[in-house]
């Protein structure tokens, strides 16, 4: 089998889960659309993706408790 008879590698679209192509030939990669890329920008923009903040309250003690006396 040479190079150009290998099938291209298949991933699903980070949005919508469809198949996407994931080689140089996709712009959208890897997403299978410039939809769904459009998408995700948006969700990224309006902060809907976050990382969840375990910020301590203002009234713990800052530090290491072992060292604080």
């Amino acid at each position: 089998m040479s190079l150009s008879e290998k099938k291209p590698r298949l991933v699903p679209c980070p949005t919508c889960d469809g198949d996407s192509v994931f080689n140089s030939t996709n712009i959208y990669r890897p997403f299978c659309s410039a939809r769904c890329k459009g998408i995700d920008l948006g969700a990224w923009a309006s902060e809907s993706f976050r990382v969840p903040e375990d910020t301590p309250p203002d009234s713990d003690v800052f530090g290491d408790p072992k060292l604080i006396q």
